[in-house]
């Protein structure tokens, strides 16, 4: 019994901390989410999600961001059904090689210039999977990522603010915003 309280004890903090989910937050990280979508992608930033072989964790937290507390519509975020649509990929998952294939010829299907997004770790590296047969260990030894968001699923408030990192960077970066019809 005192080994499972010293592991208990020994064990580092995971919890989120209770201000990521403050809704005041999100509505500030939001309104600025929502200026540089529209400043980078003509208000419109529209996201592919690929699973590769995730344990679907990341996509309920993917899923969540459509509910209606975050609404991730109202900044000008909206999810695709084809790559040929998308401005960003968000891969999930640690990529079986299964999925390998099906992953390139998505990223080859998107038109440039395009986002490349690992959410969770196992996306990242291959979280609690790497160096198992049947994973790659992560979309970086399958594709080219751009940025990452970690997480064992990340928040669907820690989603909105490494998004409105990566825009930030990508603004930083001086990326080309897509042309005015």
């Amino acid at each position: 019994m005192f080994k499972l309280y010293a592991k208990i004890l020994a064990t580092p903090k995971t919890v989120i901390d209770e201000d990521v989910f403050r809704f005041n937050d999100i509505e500030v990280a939001g309104k600025k989410l929502k200026e540089k979508v529209r400043k980078l992608f003509n208000g419109s930033l529209a996201i592919r999600e690929v699973d590769a072989g995730s344990t679907n964790a990341c996509e309920q937290e993917l899923t969540a961001l459509g509910n209606c507390y975050y609404d991730v519509e109202r900044f000008g975020i909206h999810f695709v059904a084809s790559p040929r649509h998308a401005d960003m990929l968000m891969v999930t998952g640690p990529v079986s090689r299964n999925m390998k294939q099906s992953l390139i010829r998505t990223y080859e299907a998107t038109p440039e210039p395009r986002l490349v997004v690992a959410v969770g770790d196992d996306a990242i590296n291959g979280g609690i999977f790497k160096g198992s047969y049947g994973v790659l260990d992560g979309v970086g030894k399958v594709i080219p990522v751009d940025h990452e968001i970690p997480g064992d699923p990340p928040s669907p408030a820690v989603i909105i603010k490494h998004l409105l990192r990566i825009l930030e960077d990508v603004e930083a970066k001086g990326a080309k915003p897509r042309k005015q019809l």
